[in-house]
């Protein structure tokens, strides 16, 4: 559906060059809810506007299916449709593009002086369509978005989960391919983020609509993505199915979005007070248990059979595009062979352990 090849975009700031996306390479496909994540100065939110040329690259290639590719070089842009010649990027290009890619912000930009159904009507004024053709419109996207009795009403009188979900229906007013979200949930509170979430899963659901959202949460990845890229300082430092992501992370910044997410990487700050809990002693280890070994009683049957004490000390459970996954934190005691011997069994029975400090 969208595939980013070595995209770069470099900005000037006082007088120093600022690499805010470096050598992007993703493949994002039809259908996909694909989650970028990142810290605060990561480019993700510079990648998404290059997605759609509200940012131009300088260089690299983007391509959408059924568009056709956009190549920048040394800050000139070209482009190309599917089997075409390639011809300088013109302003009717980039409409194009535009039309079959809705965007959402953190900040809903809704027109405050202009009613929900002006707001919405907005992007259509200049389609053909008539008075009549664009009131049935707006009610079919209001429906859509379950905010139907609130068609004549103004921004200020909405909470901000119905901001965004006006800012959801004028995205998808001509009917695109693709919704971008830029932190779209990013200024909600819980109950209005899970509402946002629901919503933006039954429309890629129902409309199969491929969404790349944009977010620094990892809870809104797990919640929705089935596909997530990692960034830090400008790369995309890891990326693949969710589940395998947050299953086995690699890169350190990965491990430290899942241990966020999870609570289990509370035992970092056990470790760094010395909490009392960890003073016997002991190998600390942490285990994740995948679909196939979440539902065996594995810590009880490998102390029984290699005489250690296994004590829980952090644990958490989850369903990831309805697959369980498990992690425990778990203090072994005991003579150290058999240590070496219990942790062993369970790497045979599937479970991922990483030794965290030997006591």
């Amino acid at each position: 559906m969208i595939e980013l090849q070595a995209l770069n975009k470099t900005f000037s700031a006082a007088g120093a060059a600022v690499h805010a996306v470096q050598d992007v390479t993703l493949d994002i496909q039809e259908g996909d809810v694909f989650g970028i994540v990142g810290y605060s100065g990561a480019g993700k939110s510079t990648l998404v506007r290059c997605i759609n040329y509200l940012e131009r690259p300088d260089s690299g290639l983007i391509r959408v299916q059924g568009f056709g590719s956009i190549r920048a070089e040394n800050g000139r842009a070209f482009y190309q449709s599917e089997g075409g010649t390639e011809v300088a990027l013109s302003e009717k290009h980039l409409k194009a593009l535009r039309r079959d890619m809705g965007m959402i912000f953190q900040h809903f930009n809704l027109l405050d002086r202009s009613t929900v159904f002006e707001n919405i009507a907005y992007p259509l004024r200049h389609t053909g369509l008539g008075k009549a053709a664009i009131r049935d419109r707006v009610v079919e996207l209001l429906d859509l978005v379950d905010l139907r009795e609130k068609i004549n009403a103004y921004p200020s009188e909405l909470s901000g989960g119905q901001k965004q979900r006006v800012a959801i229906a004028r995205a998808l007013a001509n009917n695109p391919r693709v919704l971008l979200s830029d932190e779209a949930t990013s200024a909600l509170d819980p109950d209005a983020t899970e509402s946002i979430l629901r919503l933006l899963k039954e429309l890629n659901r129902k409309l199969n609509l491929t969404i790349v959202l944009i977010t620094h949460e990892m809870a809104v990845v797990k919640a929705i993505c089935n596909k997530v890229a990692v960034m830090e300082n400008g790369r995309v430092v890891e990326q693949g199915n969710v589940y395998k992501v947050f299953s086995a992370p690699q890169a350190p910044i990965t491990r430290k979005f899942v241990d966020s997410s999870s609570g289990l990487g509370r035992i970092n700050k056990l470790i760094e007070e010395q909490s009392d809990v960890l003073s016997g002693g002991g190998t600390l280890i942490r285990c994740t248990y995948n679909e196939d070994c979440v539902g065996e009683a594995l810590i009880s049957e490998v102390s029984r059979l290699y005489g250690v004490n296994m004590n829980i000390l952090l644990g958490s459970l989850e369903l990831l595009q309805g697959s369980p996954l498990g992690g425990l934190v778990v203090l072994v005691d005991g003579d150290m062979e058999k240590r070496r011997a219990a942790i062993q069994h369970l790497c045979e029975s599937n479970v991922i352990v990483e030794v965290i400090e030997h006591g």
